[in-house]
């Protein structure tokens, strides 16, 4: 059986490793000339990080992944601690698998080197797919240039603007969530004494918020900043945005996340936009999956293990079922309605990490400071149901 796979990105190489590994051929066909480092720090729940490791590839990560010490919130300006509940070790204990910071660039790394040592030539950059064809018994993919490669199914992991889905679905236009994003990563050397805490960390503040983590061993600041817009920037990961622009977003608050503006030599500033739930991720031999199936916000730092999550179930579908159009339909029902609990979970967090207005702020955020001190278990409790999740059916 020989598998399509428009998108190498962290879900398109994961579903690839996942079916290789159940004697699938794999092509992965990417429309970039090469896979570069682009985006920048990933969360990895302990969901997601089983996943790496039923894949392969998690011990390819260790000598760059950073374990943060907890996870905290903190208040935007003036940086005052709300709460702060450990987690290095911890994750381990509690779901059975460590909670992780890792570069997209590492990770897209380990995905390729691993895809490359079960199948050689796996890989196609410089692809762009144009769309798709099937019959009864096959599917096959047609690139911008007009040539076409045949297999038995085709696999959607191309992103948010995903050309299988528009051509399945219909055309449509993604929603504007009203936010708008920054992200910058810099030299915890440059930063001296106002580097961010070794931590997960939530800056919460009036319409915005701005998380900071550690990447590359500890070495780089990570951070991602989402303002409220009424005016939508471009959505790309490549665009930049001007040093002023983010400077004036985050006026007055903490001197860490002020270092890290001031010495990041680049400021990406991209939209962020989602979809409703879609009515079914498949259509005979052609599915969707990652993005191009569920986008969502990223407060609750699940989109690339979602991604990961829908490799594995997808595969295992496929292998467990008689027809691809079985395990496509079994695919889907697995995780539907875990993945809107998720987009739904993401748009939460977002509102509650705005809340934060001068005049009641510790007002509105006090109880959550005292129950994470008073009750700690129950306040992990809230996190069971997506980190204690196991796809793999390992733990």
């Amino acid at each position: 059986m020989r598998a399509l796979i428009a998108g190498a990105g962290i879900g398109g190489l994961a579903s690839a490793i996942a079916l290789a590994l159940r004697g699938w051929e794999v092509a992965v066909f990417e429309q970039a000339p090469k896979l570069t480092e682009i985006g920048a720090g990933l969360q990895i729940s302990p969901n997601g990080w089983r996943v790496l490791e039923a894949l392969g590839v998690a011990e390819a990560l260790q000598s760059t992944l950073f374990e943060p010490e907890a996870i905290e919130m903190r208040m935007g300006q003036g940086g005052a601690q709300i709460f702060r509940l450990p987690m290095r070790g911890f994750a381990r204990d509690r779901w059975g698998a460590p909670y992780i910071h890792i570069h997209r660039a590492d990770l897209v790394g380990a995905l390729e080197a691993r895809l490359l040592g079960l199948q050689i030539g796996a890989i196609r950059t410089g692809h762009a797919v144009a769309g798709y064809e099937q019959t009864e018994d096959a599917a096959s993919l047609t690139m911008a240039d007009g040539t076409t490669h045949l297999g038995d199914i085709v696999i959607g992991a191309d992103g948010l603007h995903s050309v299988i889905r528009t051509q399945m679905l219909g055309a449509d236009t993604p929603r504007y969530t009203g936010n708008v994003a920054w992200r910058a990563v810099v030299p915890i050397e440059a930063l001296g004494a106002l580097a961010p805490p070794p931590t997960a960390c939530v800056w919460v503040g009036h319409k915005r918020h701005a998380v900071t983590t550690r990447l590359r061993a500890g070495n780089l600041a990570n951070f991602v900043g989402m303002v409220e817009s009424d005016i939508p920037t471009k959505e790309s990961w490549r665009a930049e945005g001007h040093r002023a622009d983010a400077e004036a977003a985050f006026d007055g608050w903490a001197p860490e996340i002020r270092a890290i503006l001031d010495n990041a030599d680049v400021l990406h500033h991209w939209a962020l936009f989602d979809r409703a739930p879609l009515p079914h991720w498949h259509e005979g031999r052609v599915a969707v999956m990652g993005d191009a199936a569920h986008p969502m916000l990223p407060s609750m730092a699940q989109g690339a293990v979602q991604a990961l999550e829908d490799a594995w179930v997808l595969s295992k579908s496929l292998e467990e079922k008689a027809t691809p159009q079985d395990g496509f339909a079994a695919y889907f029902r697995q995780r539907i309605d875990r993945v809107s609990r998720v987009q739904k979970g993401s748009a939460a967090n977002a509102r509650l990490f705005h809340h934060a207005h001068t005049p009641g702020r510790w007002g509105f955020y006090r109880p959550m400071g005292l129950a994470a001190r008073l009750a700690p278990n129950a306040f992990h409790a809230r996190q069971d149901w997506v980190y204690g999740h196991d796809v793999t059916g390992a733990g």
